[in-house]
């Protein structure tokens, strides 16, 4: 038989017990957050009916679906597969496919439970998507997304409470310096309508989307060339290089923007969400009115979110927005909703970069009782148990071995506490406690080790 050489997929990852205890530190983090809030979880299959998926991200988003094969003789039912292209060929030998994201399952779960469901309906949700995409340094095509939305609300609530939920999520993981961009899908309306080109309003914030990337001359550059004139960039720069507090923002687009119902009503919108955050939260120095941010153009209709963290040079942290009819594509219309994402993956390596993970996300086992024969061996058993039944992670090595192999064993698993057991200690009741970071060694009875490890001293 062939030696298989062992390889995973491109655009996948093994996670060591270090790292899964780092990400599980990051969720649970989050989870803990999201409940405070009222959000509760939900899980969907890891594959979906294609038609599900197909036609919800774009021509360009299918290509990236990954489609699973139908199982046993699909071929037997297929025409000439060598007459068709690939489009006419997949529904024939394929009618599942992996999840791309979890906002098209989110809609699909609500219409299929709309009648179990109480609206407005606040759900989170930490499971992993797939991507047929090039792999390449941090894209993945394996990797998990972290979403709460709240739909069957309209109320800038839910708005100004994804800007709390941020903010304390990443205060708790230890980020100091970061700032969550505010947008208003009706504010970059309003401010295409005035310079009178509504038709182009894609054009124009995708332009002004790269302001950081390539400057007011770059943006100048590609807005000629997408239909705009010189004229209508001088009316559009005031706006572009909008500088100032919050509220002196504000104060310009209202005058900007006099003349536009649309634009009027997002700044009303964030005037509203900045209003409810201060009478929550009134330190919250990180919120910054963005009129360059337009993520997701095509598919949110109020407030659009961005985070960035500014202590370590990296994308965006988290985003997301208000859309109107999430649900319509699954012919239930009229829902309005809400979400935001955090984005794991580059949190993980920005609490890496910054050394914010805490030595508790990786310790796994607290105590670890030292094997020297036989005799200790039944001695600790019962040790071992009482151990566990204080709810302290503990092992017994498995064999005996010399000390210094277990104390090796004990040091990679970052094993805070060593517990030694001798003749002495048996004939004694007194264990011998090792504090593995600072070498400290004393003899005090179980009971009196299991309220020190369980933090009770």
């Amino acid at each position: 038989m062939a030696i298989i050489k062992p390889a995973i997929p491109k655009g996948t990852r093994d996670f060591s017990p270090a790292e899964m205890s780092r990400r599980n530190y990051i969720f649970d983090t989050i989870k803990a957050v999201f409940k405070k809030y009222g959000y509760q979880e939900i899980q969907t299959p890891t594959m979906e009916n294609l038609d599900t998926l197909t036609g919800k991200y774009g021509d360009e988003g299918d290509k990236l679906i990954f489609k699973i094969l139908n199982s046993g003789d699909f071929l037997s039912k297929a025409p000439d597969l060598t007459t068709l292209n690939s489009q006419v060929i997949t529904p024939l030998i394929s009618e599942k496919a992996l999840r791309y994201d979890l906002t098209v399952p989110f809609a699909r779960y609500v219409v299929m439970h709309q009648n179990d469901i109480t609206l407005p309906f606040k759900r989170f949700q930490i499971q992993p998507v797939w991507r047929a995409d090039r792999p390449q340094k941090g894209r993945y095509r394996e990797f998990f997304q972290c979403d709460a939305d709240v739909v069957g609300s309209d109320s800038l609530l839910n708005e100004a409470e994804f800007i709390l939920i941020y903010q304390e999520a990443l205060s708790k993981l230890g980020l100091k310096e970061f700032t969550i961009k505010i947008n208003n899908r009706k504010i970059l309306s309003g401010i295409a309508e005035i310079i009178g080109k509504p038709e182009l309003i894609v054009e124009m914030t995708v332009a002004i989307d790269k302001l950081d990337k390539i400057g007011l001359d770059g943006v100048s550059k590609e807005l000629i060339e997408r239909g705009f004139t010189t004229a209508d960039i001088e009316k559009l720069k005031p706006i572009i290089l909008l500088e100032g507090s919050n509220d002196e923002k504000i104060s310009t687009l209202k005058t900007v923007l006099a003349s536009s119902e649309a634009g009027l009503k997002g700044i009303a919108e964030i005037e509203t969400i900045f209003s409810f955050v201060n009478q929550l939260r009134p330190q919250t120095s990180c919120l910054s009115l963005d009129i360059t941010l337009a993520r997701g153009l095509n598919y949110y209709t109020g407030a659009i979110f961005e985070v960035k963290t500014n202590e370590v040079s990296m994308g965006s942290i988290g985003g997301g927005g208000r859309y109107d009819d999430l649900t319509g594509m699954f012919g239930l219309k009229g829902l309005t909703g809400v979400g935001i994402s955090f984005g794991a993956d580059r949190i993980y390596d920005v609490l890496e970069e910054l050394s914010l993970f805490p030595e508790s996300s990786e310790q796994t086992t607290k105590a670890m009782i030292v094997n020297f024969d036989e005799e200790s061996e039944r001695y600790a058993l019962p040790v071992l148990q009482q151990l566990r039944d204080a709810g302290i992670a503990s092992e017994l090595y498995p064999k005996q071995a010399k000390i210094k192999k277990q104390m090796d064993y004990a040091n990679d698993k970052k094993i805070a506490f060593v517990i030694l057991i001798g003749s002495d200690e048996i004939a004694s009741g007194k264990l011998t406690l090792k504090n593995m970071q600072s070498g400290e060694q004393k003899k005090v009875g179980i009971e009196d080790i299991i309220k020190h490890l369980a933090g009770k001293f």
